[in-house]
């Protein structure tokens, strides 16, 4: 398996997830577009798309800085022509880009609600419509969701059930996508987490360190996504992927590398949405 000379178009790749699926490709030698908002440090978030380029090119891949919001059409337009001007085309589009607020009805702010559908939900259907027609060009395409399996029990809606609609909506695009484009031979999976991932959201919404130390790197995903990119796309889509269930049919026996900290094995946080 190898993902060398492979274009990647990662939105929100300045750090967390987004980061770590970068740096696995680009140990490949793969070529990846870092679309993101951040271009200065920030007390909690750390990682710029700069700091994030250096780090892909000091792992062995291509990277180019793309400062873009995914809620705007003009931008996420410029950026994939930035790409395909750079880049010679695009092979894999990573909706990873995300907004949560976990906050009941009479709590969420409608800015707040705006800006989880319009990063999560719209963004992912924007930025998926905008790649479609490079994808089709590429030998082996996929697009990646990083979403939940859909799942209509009321526990997952009554406690944040903007949020819940808003990851949802990229779910929604897993499952009519995957069909809408199977003649295409562009595959549509989604992939989700077993457990909290360490990153910002899981630090400064969950629990801070206690959190992160219950929780899995992020690497877990991204071995998990590498898996899911060397497939064929014309067999593999469609799927709502769980990082573990990846890696085990994979064959990895070793899941305690990915563990923060390996004393809190037993206290590790599921993540939401699955039962």
């Amino acid at each position: 398996m190898s993902l060398k000379g492979k274009v990647l178009f990662i939105t929100g790749a300045s750090r967390g997830i987004g980061l770590a699926i970068a740096l696995r490709a680009a140990q490949d030698g793969a070529n990846i577009a870092i679309a993101a908002k951040t271009v200065a440090e920030h007390e909690k978030l750390p990682g710029t798309i700069y700091s994030a380029a250096a780090e892909i090119e000091a792992a062995g891949g291509k990277a180019l800085a793309l400062k873009c919001d995914v809620r705007d059409e003009e931008q996420i337009k410029a950026a994939i022509h930035q790409t395909v001007e750079h880049f010679g085309g695009i092979d894999i589009l990573v909706n990873n880009a995300s907004a949560i607020s976990l906050t009941g009805t009479l709590e969420t702010e409608m800015k707040r609600y705006d800006l989880m559908n319009q990063v999560n939900s719209r963004g992912t259907f924007l930025c998926s419509k905008l790649a479609i027609p490079h994808l089709e060009k590429a030998a082996n395409a996929h697009i990646l969701n990083l979403s939940p399996p859909l799942n209509m029990s009321k526990r997952w809606f009554a406690p944040h059930v903007a949020y819940t609609m808003a990851k949802y909506g990229m779910s929604m695009c897993t499952l009519g996508m995957a069909a809408e484009l199977k003649g295409k031979k562009i595959a549509v999976n989604s992939l989700w987490p077993e457990t909290a991932i360490a990153t910002a959201a899981i630090k400064n919404l969950l629990g801070g360190e206690k959190a992160m130390q219950c929780s899995r790197k992020p690497e877990i995903v991204a071995d998990a996504a590498y898996w899911i990119f060397n497939q064929t796309s014309a067999d593999c889509s469609g799927n709502f992927f769980i990082d573990v269930d990846v890696l085990k049919s994979a064959g990895e026996d070793d899941l305690d590398k990915y563990l923060v900290d390996p004393s809190a094995k037993s206290k590790l946080m599921r993540d939401f949405f699955l039962e």
